[in-house]
């Protein structure tokens, strides 16, 4: 089987769960996934883009919300 890229796995996921593609930031939650690996223990950076999800699903802003992740995961 062919390796899928990343859109097409984020596509297929979308469609799965009901999301609608264009709510889905990748490079938000990649880059707020990375910094939290660096500067933390690696599994927080699954966890902190879970916890990201809650709380935009609660109407948090997703730009704002990633951006105190990012800084609790630096400090």
């Amino acid at each position: 089987m062919a390796e899928m890229s990343l859109s097409e796995f984020v596509k297929l996921a979308c469609d799965t769960l009901g999301v609608p593609v264009g709510d889905v930031d990748t490079t938000l939650v990649l880059d707020l996934a990375r910094e939290v690996a660096h500067n933390t223990v690696r599994p927080a950076a699954p966890v902190s883009a879970y916890l990201l999800g809650l709380a935009v699903g609660r109407g948090g802003d997703p730009a704002e919300l990633a951006a105190r992740l990012t800084a609790l995961a630096q400090s």
